[in-house]
């Protein structure tokens, strides 16, 4: 069964990651690296990513054929997608157990959702 889970950054998540020393920036960056590498151990990693900060983001719009963009993310949003897993787990129960390892949980900012394939059935 394939679940992504989500990690989301706010504005207190933010605050905390910039009062870290460089030194702490790098053993919380080694802290993924570690995990990454015993999720594909594990056979349950599927892929993995960091995310760029959400002011880069572009929002896509299409309008009469034409694609018009502008930037940033919705504005409304107060937590913005960080980064992601997708893993390929043998239930939901083991997908929490691997996102409750993610220190963002320890924050609340951390989701966990089935994925969905295209078969028509599952819709």
């Amino acid at each position: 069964m394939k679940y992504v889970i989500l990690i989301y950054s706010n504005a207190e998540s933010r605050k905390l990651w910039q009062q870290f020393s460089e030194t702490e920036r790098g053993a919380g960056l080694a802290h993924y690296a570690r995990f990454d590498d015993e999720l594909e151990a594990s056979g349950e990693l599927v892929v993995s990513q960091a995310l760029a900060d959400h002011s880069t983001a572009k929002r896509v719009r299409v309008d009469e054929g034409r694609t018009l963009t502008t930037d940033g993310p919705f504005a409304e949003a107060k937590e913005h997608l960080a980064g992601f897993y997708l893993l390929d787990v043998a239930s939901e129960e083991r997908a929490i157990e691997i996102a409750a390892k993610v220190p963002e949980a320890a924050l609340g900012l951390v989701e966990v959702r089935p994925a969905r394939s295209l078969d028509l059935a599952e819709w």
